[in-house]
């Protein structure tokens, strides 16, 4: 391979079309401050290197990205790329990664508005996530061991697993398709409405009015905190260990919890015929 080290660049596509390339210990930042340094890249391996151009890494294929520092002049840095894998870095330009697909992204830090849109086969692991809207309209998109913070995250989403994760962020999974969450802590407002398959198991849901308006919605194992107006207008089958605050015209299935503060079948806009149950205390363990 050719090896680029310890150099600065910063014109315009300074090293456009690289092939076969390793890059390392590498400036990309300057007075020019030019756009795209690496775009149409194929089979490179960049590490040790920082980062304070815009569109450093368009229409890549096949690429390694190492130890690597992207600041937030790097303004989306990696779009239309394939085949790649994320690892050690830090990504702290807005939107940093759109319409790309088949990369994994590991031990990571991401502070990156507008993160992941339009994307496909991307695998999030061992990573802190800052983001608004994270994930939108991607597709097969797996999270394991991520805390991740910020609004509006994974909607229209379809095909998601989530393990092992801390979830604050409000109005989550809104329009989302086939999503599955294990093992989670998942906190913010009105989470998961109008989603369809989403399936939450052994997790702990925090906030108010969550989970209405949901079509195929399971939950199994899962505990609630300040959830008042719960499951309104949603087809539901959950098993929750402990107590809700409060449950709101459930359209179909069961709720089983070992508490409820109040059950609310006021005022329906539609038929509603989804069950409540509370566990007689010889079921609790």
């Amino acid at each position: 391979m050719t090896k680029i080290c310890g150099q600065q660049f910063d014109e315009e596509r300074a090293l456009y079309h690289s092939l076969d390339t390793e890059i390392s210990d590498c400036i990309f930042a300057g007075p020019a401050d030019g756009e795209s340094v690496l775009k149409e890249s194929r089979n490179i391996r960049v590490s040790h290197c920082d980062f304070s151009l815009r569109y450093p890494l368009w229409h890549a294929e096949g690429f390694t990205l190492e130890n690597s520092h992207l600041d937030e002049l790097t303004r989306a840095a990696i779009w239309y790329s394939h085949h790649g894998k994320i690892k050690d870095c830090k990504l702290f330009g807005i939107k940093a990664v759109r319409e790309c697909s088949d990369i994994v992204i590991e031990n990571t830090e991401i502070l990156s508005e507008e993160f992941g849109w339009k994307s496909s086969e991307i695998t999030l692991k061992d990573a802190a996530v800052t983001s608004e809207y994270l994930f939108l309209d991607s597709k097969n998109i797996k999270l394991d061991r991520v805390q991740m913070s910020g609004k509006y995250s994974f909607q229209y989403i379809d095909g998601l697993e989530i393990e092992n994760s801390v979830l604050d962020t409000k109005d989550a999974f809104w329009h989302s398709k086939n999503v599955t969450v294990r093992n989670c802590v998942v906190k913010g407002e009105y989470l998961g409405w109008f989603s369809d398959g989403l399936t939450l198991i052994n997790c702990k849901i925090i906030g108010t009015q969550p989970l209405c308006y949901c079509k195929n919605l399971t939950l199994i194992n899962c505990e609630t905190e300040n959830c008042d107006l719960s499951f309104e207008y949603s087809d539901v089958q959950a098993e929750i260990c402990g107590h809700i605050d409060s449950v709101k015209n459930p359209k179909s299935g069961k709720i089983t919890a070992d508490s409820v503060g109040e059950i609310i079948t006021e005022n329906p806009v539609m038929e509603c015929k989804g069950e409540v149950i509370i566990r007689r205390k010889e079921e609790i363990v």
